[in-house]
């Protein structure tokens, strides 16, 4: 069974205030939470390790109900370093990474199985786009040719590198004690030669680090469960009150129209809320604007 590592000690700092006090990993996403939703997608590997850094401790309880091992970092490593750190609790061998802010149906079996055959030193999912676009280029034989501006071979196709991958061994024994996982490690394995391989990703994937993707990723969480609205049923919506296209949360307070929002749990609505975010006391955060009491 191969292991999986899930970054999830950033700060959140696109999403605030609402990652004021609750980490960027545990904001809702339907009826749970966004690393519960990457959590989905890793049945199968083991063991499981989550780092934190940002508001850990809620972190490490969340992830010790699911059986799931969460490490602290007192201070923020880096995707490459965050990864060192955890060598002794994955054990040896490839391991599969993935960002707690992506959100994307894939496969990772199917990713783990494709690195296995690439005979590459790591195997990024990508999302293809035209040749030239995108912060990936793939060449004819899938490996990767340009990254952050630099290039190592003739182009094919682009794409974007959506926080999935898996890194072999060998890469690993070599990652630095700090530092990030494309420009420390990445760049350095290609400008010597090593064959770093890519895995098509064609279903969209979001990145939950922003308000608007945010509010994307509830969206869809309704689309693909046929829904024009979820209310949680331990939440209180007033007669005569609309919820349209939107989330509302357990335990929540609705007493006025809530439209194209997400209404985090234990949250009381007493204005419209609109093509928003309502969490917690007296903060509303839109796309537009920062925040507003209410």
């Amino acid at each position: 069974m191969t292991p999986a590592f899930v970054l999830a000690a950033g700060l959140g700092t696109r999403l605030r205030p609402l990652t004021s006090h609750v980490p960027k990993p545990l904001v809702p996403i339907g009826d749970a939470t966004a690393l519960d939703a990457v959590l989905a997608c890793l049945v199968g590997h083991g063991p499981l390790v989550v780092n934190a850094h940002h508001l850990a401790k809620a972190v490490v309880s969340h992830g010790r109900l699911r059986g799931v091992h969460v490490l602290e970092e007192p201070r923020l490593l880096g995707t490459a370093g965050g990864l060192a750190n955890a060598a002794s609790a994955l054990g040896a061998g490839t391991v599969l990474v993935w960002n707690a802010d992506i959100l994307a149906e894939v496969d990772s079996q199917a990713v783990v199985r494709a690195h296995e055959a690439s005979g590459g030193a790591a195997t990024l999912v990508v999302a293809p786009r035209a040749r030239g676009e995108g912060t990936v280029g793939v060449g004819h034989d899938g490996r990767v040719v340009r990254l952050r501006g630099e290039t190592f071979g003739e182009e094919a196709e682009g794409g974007d590198f959506v926080g999935i991958h898996v890194v072999g061994e060998e890469l690993r024994a070599s990652l630095p004690t700090e530092g990030c996982m494309v420009g420390d490690v990445y760049l350095p394995a290609l400008r010597a030669g090593r064959r770093l391989a890519t895995h098509a990703h064609t279903s969209g994937f979001l990145d939950v680090g922003s308000v608007e993707a945010y509010l994307a990723a509830n969206a869809a969480w309704l689309a693909r469960r046929g829904l024009t609205a979820f209310v949680h049923e331990e939440a209180r919506v007033a007669p005569g009150v609309r919820v349209e296209r939107s989330i509302v949360g357990r335990g929540a307070d609705v007493r006025a129209d809530v439209v194209d929002a997400v209404v985090w749990p234990e949250t009381a609505v007493t204005r419209e809320v609109r093509g928003a975010v309502a969490a917690g006391p007296g903060t509303v955060r839109a796309p537009s604007r920062d925040w507003s009491p209410w």
